[in-house]
Protein backbone atom coordinates (compact mmCIF):
# COMPACT_ATOMS: atom_id res chain seq x y z
CA UNK A 1 0.00 0.00 0.00
CA UNK A 2 2.73 2.44 0.98
CA UNK A 3 4.67 1.85 -2.23
CA UNK A 4 1.64 2.38 -4.43
CA UNK A 5 0.69 5.54 -2.53
CA UNK A 6 4.27 6.78 -2.85
CA UNK A 7 4.05 6.27 -6.63
CA UNK A 8 0.79 8.25 -6.69
CA UNK A 9 2.24 11.10 -4.64
CA UNK A 10 5.37 11.32 -6.81
CA UNK A 11 3.27 11.38 -9.97
CA UNK A 12 1.16 14.22 -8.57
CA UNK A 13 4.28 16.16 -7.60
CA UNK A 14 5.75 15.67 -11.09
CA UNK A 15 2.51 16.76 -12.78
CA UNK A 16 2.91 20.20 -11.18
CA UNK A 17 6.04 20.80 -13.29
CA UNK A 18 4.82 19.40 -16.61
CA UNK A 19 2.58 21.00 -19.20
CA UNK A 20 -0.94 19.53 -19.27
CA UNK A 21 -0.60 19.17 -23.05
CA UNK A 22 2.38 16.81 -22.93
CA UNK A 23 2.24 13.04 -23.30
CA UNK A 24 4.10 12.63 -20.01
CA UNK A 25 1.26 14.42 -18.20
CA UNK A 26 -1.24 11.88 -19.55
CA UNK A 27 1.09 9.03 -18.62
CA UNK A 28 1.44 10.36 -15.07
CA UNK A 29 -2.35 10.55 -14.83
CA UNK A 30 -2.58 6.87 -15.76
CA UNK A 31 0.17 6.03 -13.25
CA UNK A 32 -1.83 7.84 -10.56
CA UNK A 33 -4.96 5.84 -11.33
CA UNK A 34 -3.02 2.57 -11.47
CA UNK A 35 -1.36 3.38 -8.13
CA UNK A 36 -4.71 3.99 -6.46
CA UNK A 37 -6.10 0.74 -7.91
CA UNK A 38 -3.06 -1.20 -6.63
CA UNK A 39 -3.49 0.45 -3.22
CA UNK A 40 -7.15 -0.60 -3.02
CA UNK A 41 -6.24 -4.17 -3.96
CA UNK A 42 -3.40 -4.24 -1.43
CA UNK A 43 -5.71 -2.83 1.25
CA UNK A 44 -8.31 -5.49 0.55
CA UNK A 45 -5.73 -8.28 0.73
CA UNK A 46 -3.87 -6.97 3.78
CA UNK A 47 -4.65 -4.10 6.10
CA UNK A 48 -8.39 -4.08 5.40
CA UNK A 49 -8.80 -7.44 7.10
CA UNK A 50 -6.61 -6.58 10.10
CA UNK A 51 -9.37 -5.46 12.54
CA UNK A 52 -11.45 -8.54 11.80
CA UNK A 53 -8.48 -10.88 12.22
CA UNK A 54 -7.48 -9.26 15.49
CA UNK A 55 -11.04 -9.52 16.78
CA UNK A 56 -11.35 -13.19 15.91
CA UNK A 57 -7.93 -14.42 17.01
CA UNK A 58 -6.63 -12.22 19.80
CA UNK A 59 -9.58 -11.08 21.90
CA UNK A 60 -10.53 -13.29 24.85
CA UNK A 61 -14.02 -14.71 24.82
CA UNK A 62 -15.22 -12.78 27.89
CA UNK A 63 -14.68 -9.38 26.19
CA UNK A 64 -15.03 -10.38 22.54
CA UNK A 65 -18.48 -8.79 22.16
CA UNK A 66 -17.64 -5.43 23.69
CA UNK A 67 -14.13 -5.21 22.25
CA UNK A 68 -15.38 -6.35 18.85
CA UNK A 69 -18.00 -3.62 18.88
CA UNK A 70 -15.36 -1.05 19.81
CA UNK A 71 -13.00 -2.29 17.07
CA UNK A 72 -15.80 -2.12 14.50
CA UNK A 73 -16.71 1.39 15.65
CA UNK A 74 -13.07 2.51 15.45
CA UNK A 75 -12.69 0.95 11.98
CA UNK A 76 -15.74 2.72 10.58
CA UNK A 77 -14.89 5.98 12.36
CA UNK A 78 -11.46 6.16 10.74
CA UNK A 79 -12.94 5.19 7.37
CA UNK A 80 -15.38 8.07 7.76
CA UNK A 81 -12.56 10.42 8.82
CA UNK A 82 -10.50 9.58 5.74
CA UNK A 83 -13.54 10.07 3.52
CA UNK A 84 -14.38 13.37 5.21
CA UNK A 85 -10.90 14.85 4.94
CA UNK A 86 -9.83 13.46 1.54
CA UNK A 87 -11.40 16.25 -0.53
CA UNK A 88 -10.11 18.95 1.81
CA UNK A 89 -6.61 17.52 1.62
CA UNK A 90 -6.76 17.09 -2.16
CA UNK A 91 -7.77 20.74 -2.53
CA UNK A 92 -4.73 21.64 -0.44
CA UNK A 93 -2.21 19.43 -2.30
CA UNK A 94 -2.75 16.20 -4.21
CA UNK A 95 0.85 15.10 -3.79
CA UNK A 96 0.84 16.13 -0.14
CA UNK A 97 -2.35 14.18 0.52
CA UNK A 98 -0.90 10.95 -0.81
CA UNK A 99 2.37 11.63 1.01
CA UNK A 100 0.41 11.81 4.28
CA UNK A 101 -1.40 8.58 3.39
CA UNK A 102 1.97 6.96 2.61
CA UNK A 103 3.34 8.00 6.01
CA UNK A 104 0.27 6.61 7.76
CA UNK A 105 0.69 3.28 5.91
CA UNK A 106 4.36 3.06 6.91
CA UNK A 107 3.49 3.88 10.53
CA UNK A 108 0.71 1.28 10.52
CA UNK A 109 2.98 -1.40 9.05
CA UNK A 110 5.55 -0.70 11.76
CA UNK A 111 2.90 -0.76 14.47
CA UNK A 112 1.52 -4.08 13.27
CA UNK A 113 5.00 -5.60 12.93
CA UNK A 114 5.94 -4.57 16.48
CA UNK A 115 2.71 -4.87 18.47
CA UNK A 116 0.44 -7.42 16.79
CA UNK A 117 1.56 -10.93 17.77
CA UNK A 118 1.83 -13.86 15.39
CA UNK A 119 -1.01 -16.27 16.17
CA UNK A 120 -0.33 -19.05 13.70
CA UNK A 121 -0.30 -22.40 15.51
CA UNK A 122 -0.99 -20.88 18.95
CA UNK A 123 -3.91 -21.51 21.26
CA UNK A 124 -6.00 -18.69 22.69
CA UNK A 125 -4.32 -19.21 26.08
CA UNK A 126 -0.85 -18.81 24.52
CA UNK A 127 -1.97 -15.62 22.80
CA UNK A 128 -3.37 -14.27 26.09
CA UNK A 129 -0.05 -14.98 27.83
CA UNK A 130 1.62 -12.66 25.29
CA UNK A 131 -0.42 -9.73 26.63
CA UNK A 132 0.17 -10.41 30.33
Amino acid sequence: MALSLLVVSISFYLKEYISPDSDLYATLSLVSVAGVVVMVIAFSLGLGAMPWIIMSEILPINIKGLAGSFATLANWFFSWLVTLTANLLLDWSSGGTFTIYTAVCVFTAGFVAIWVPETKGKTLDEIQQFFR
